[in-house]
C-alpha cells in the first residue's frame, strides 16, 4: 500500500469521459477507455488521477491527461515515445531524467514541453512519463544533459497505489 492519497473522487460523465479518452488516443495513438468502463477522476498532491475499472490508468500532469505507465502497460500506444538503450534502464526505471546520450530513438512529432513516454529498445515496454525538455530533433542529436524530466515511473507512489479495501 502506497502513501499516496486521492480525494473527491467523482465518477464521470459520458460527455466527459469521450472527451479525455478522446484526447489521450489523439495523442497516443492508442485505443483506451470506453463507456463500457468505469471511470472517476480524483484529486492528488500532484495532479488529478484517473481510475478506470479502479485502477489508475491515467493522469493530469499540468492539466493534459495522459496515461500512466500502467495504462501504457494495458492500453499500448504509437506515439509521443522516447526509446532508450538498455543501459539508461535501470536509471529511467527508478525515477532518473533521461539522458541525451541514452536516448536511441524517438518520436518525430514530439514539441518542447510535450509529455512523452520513455520505453526499452529491447522489449519496447514503458517505463516512465516525462516532459520533452526539446523537441524530437534536438532531443535526437543531444548529446550530453537532460532531455526528459521523469514525471512517473515504475515503483513510485503512483504505480503503488492500491485502492483501500473497504
Amino acid at each position: 500500500m502506497s502513501d499516496f492519497r486521492v480525494r473527491k473522487r467523482h465518477r464521470l460523465r459520458q460527455k466527459e469521459l469521450e472527451h479525455l479518452s478522446g484526447q489521450i488516443d489523439d495523442l497516443l495513438g492508442t485505443r483506451s477507455f470506453s463507456q463500457d468502463d468505469v471511470v472517476d477522476m480524483a484529486e492528488a498532491p500532484e495532479f488529478n488521477v484517473i481510475f478506470v475499472n479502479g485502477k489508475i490508468l491515467a493522469f493530469t500532469p499540468s492539466g493534459r491527461p495522459f496515461l500512466t505507465v500502467r495504462g501504457l502497460l494495458q492500453f499500448g500506444a504509437s506515439k509521443r515515445y522516447v526509446t532508450v538503450d538498455m543501459g539508461a534502464v535501470k536509471f529511467v526505471y527508478n525515477g532518473a531524467d533521461v539522458m541525451g546520450p541514452g536516448i536511441v530513438a524517438v518520436d518525430p512529432l514530439i514539441a518542447e514541453d510535450d509529455l512523452v513516454w520513455v520505453r526499452d529498445e529491447r522489449n519496447r515496454q514503458p517505463l516512465a512519463i516525462g516532459r520533452a525538455m526539446m523537441n524530437a530533433d534536438a532531443i535526437s542529436r543531444k548529446e550530453k544533459g537532460k532531455a526528459v524530466q521523469s514525471i512517473h515511473h515504475v515503483g513510485d507512489k503512483l504505480w503503488l497505489y492500491e485502492e483501500p479495501e473497504e
